[in-house]
């Protein structure tokens, strides 16, 4: 598979196009950010780390039914990916509170939550990402109804999934966001899944084992997406 033209560059990985149309090269990078940007680094290693968890979740999930953009991997930092027009939404699903929701609502960080709470927030940097509803949605015609349905019954089967993987890991899967895209008029699952974009923490210590360790100065951030890789990988 040939790269040609670097077509979008974001936080945590570039794309390329290749000479299938209908296929990109996803590149994953040690960039590091938190707070929408506020808050830059590196860590090391970590594009590797997380294009290999990234393979596995993805696999596991297409094994269960679940259509996304990932075809294969290529190298220790690139995956072959579809080439999918992003839907602006950003699908956030809690299991237990922790980050914002515990601020914004004042739950005790690490409660666990009656239901999984489904979020959608607007996929824009420039307004730091904001919460909204499907009202929202439907007025700005940031996806169809019918589009959006897909989405939540997606996203809902994701985290049972989810759940029985990461628990059979002795990790418990706190929260997650997903994006999703349009690939020849059909809703799929794109972007990564790693310890960017779950919060995970060992079942039995209730250690992080994710970017929280970046964003609140834990330490041993390294040490802890290796550790997410090594589970995931027996």
């Amino acid at each position: 598979m040939e790269k040609r033209e670097q077509i979008y560059e974001g936080k945590a990985k570039i794309l390329y196009t290749t000479d299938n149309p209908d296929l990109l090269i996803q590149y994953f990078k040690d960039d590091a950010t938190a707070f929408n940007a506020a808050k830059k680094g590196s860590i090391h290693d970590k594009g590797i780390i997380n294009n290999k968890i990234s393979t596995k979740i993805f696999e596991y999930l297409i094994a269960h039914g679940i259509p996304t953009h990932f075809e294969k991997s290529l190298s220790d930092r690139e995956m072959l990916v579809k080439r999918v027009q992003i839907v602006p939404l950003e699908v956030i699903i809690r299991n237990v509170a922790a980050g914002s929701l515990s601020r914004i609502l004042g739950i005790e960080e690490g409660t666990s939550l009656a239901c999984p709470v489904l979020e959608f927030c607007y996929k824009e940097d420039k307004l730091n990402d904001p919460m909204i509803n499907e009202t929202h949605i439907r007025a700005l015609k940031l996806a169809t109804d019918e589009d959006v349905e897909q989405i939540k019954k997606y996203t809902l089967k994701i985290n049972e999934l989810m759940l029985k993987f990461f628990s059979s890991l002795n990790i418990k899967l706190i929260d997650f966001k997903l994006e999703f895209g349009k690939y020849k008029g059909k809703v799929i699952l794109a972007d990564e899944i790693s310890p960017d974009t779950c919060r995970l923490w060992d079942a039995k210590t209730g250690d992080k084992l994710d970017k929280d360790r970046f964003r609140r100065d834990l330490g041993n951030i390294e040490e802890a997406y290796q550790e997410v890789l090594s589970r995931v990988s027996r």
